[in-house]
């Protein structure tokens, strides 16, 4: 399921989080993003084959922990581009004992919301 950027909801799934925390390869990719990266150059840095590489970040977008962004390259080549969207993720639990997620997501700037924008809507059609 894709995250609406402009819904202000915030609130991820928790079993999406906890399986993309829980798995090794996805922790080996969030370690490595110092910069947003395309799904080759994670697979390079990480040393993940690319099949593999390209459903870990699907598990960690879906999970709300990586936000896709387009590269406008020259004559019309445009590339995906990953990039962390989180400072910190807490588990916690509520008043009627359930577990809740939060994630802390870092400012964005009015440029970086309309990329986010314009990639979910590509990813739509």
């Amino acid at each position: 399921m894709v995250r609406d950027p402009l819904s202000g909801d915030d609130s991820p799934d928790l079993q999406s989080v906890l399986d993309a925390l829980d798995d090794a390869d996805c922790r080996t990719i969030i370690r490595h993003f110092d910069e947003p990266m395309t799904a080759t150059e994670v697979s390079e840095k990480c040393d993940i084959p690319m099949s593999t590489t390209y459903r870990k970040l699907d598990l960690l977008t879906d999970a709300s922990l990586l936000v896709e962004g387009t590269e406008i390259r020259p004559g019309g080549h445009h590339a995906t581009r990953y990039e962390l969207d989180f400072e910190t993720v807490s588990v916690g639990v509520t008043d009627t004992q359930e577990l809740e997620v939060s994630i802390d997501r870092p400012a964005r700037t009015a440029d970086e919301r309309l990329a986010s924008l314009w990639g979910e809507v590509r990813k739509e059609t």
